[in-house]
């Protein structure tokens, strides 16, 4: 399991992933969920994939392939980010194509999410939800952030801190926050996380951060909220209904 959280904001974006990937308590390992595809002065996407391991990285030497070769479109060569999203869904669907059945046979579902998020230049930074069939959904206004993998823990934070107007060093506050919380419910999502911020027409892919364990920022939010958290719990009025 994991947990990918991608934010769409009036100045930018935020997207962060975590880098656990598990078979069982016994095989533990850290694998990056994040991609990033850039040009400079053109064009910063990124993908945060959760899901199948082998299904992730099948998709993302896809992309990165495709690109090399020249195969049009590509993430280099498409002009919007609904296209983009297109040639990602599009990868997606060629892996299930090649490996579906095999894993069918084995008992195995197509387990898959991506969030892909970034600008290309002409448009405002947009930001897409692709499902396993290759499908997908937009970020908008009312709705502009998106979670993937394990999802339940981290959302309760998100709903009441972000919207669209919020300011994007908040929004990556709150992020991890989000990610604190989910790691202490459940053990298939861990440290490191990658962070990701980007401002309207930078089209740079330079803010990128990885926060371990011991990121001196990390424990200080963490035990901020712990401790915040249990503060306003105590000051909270009983119930006398009884």
């Amino acid at each position: 399991m994991t947990y990918c959280v991608g934010v769409l904001l009036e100045t930018g974006l935020v997207m962060a992933s975590d880098s656990r990937t598990n078979a069982g308590v016994d095989h533990v390992a850290n694998f990056p969920k994040m991609n990033i595809f850039s040009k400079p002065d053109d064009r910063v996407l990124v993908v945060l994939t959760s899901g199948n391991l082998a299904i992730s990285q099948a998709v993302v030497s896809l992309l990165h392939n495709g690109i090399r070769d020249g195969v049009t479109p590509n993430l280099h060569s498409v002009t919007n980010m609904f296209d983009a999203a297109r040639v990602v869904g599009d990868a997606l669907r060629a892996v299930h194509e090649a490996d579906g059945e095999h894993l069918r046979i084995h008992q195995t579902d197509f387990n898959q999410a991506i969030l892909l998020g970034g600008q290309i230049k002409g448009e405002k930074p947009r930001m897409f939800n692709i499902y396993a069939a290759g499908n997908f959904i937009e970020a908008v206004a009312e709705t502009p952030y998106f979670q993937i993998g394990e999802t339940k823990y981290g959302k309760p934070i998100l709903d009441r801190v972000i919207n669209i107007k919020s300011d994007i060093n908040e929004v990556a506050k709150c992020t991890l926050v989000s990610f604190d919380s989910t790691i202490r419910s459940n053990l298939s999502v861990g440290m490191p996380i990658d962070l990701f911020m980007y401002r309207n027409n930078t089209f740079s892919a330079d803010c990128l951060i990885r926060i371990t364990d011991t990121d001196p920022y990390f424990n200080i939010l963490r035990k901020g909220w712990s401790e915040g958290l249990k503060r306003v719990f105590s000051e909270l009025p009983d119930p006398h209904w009884c």
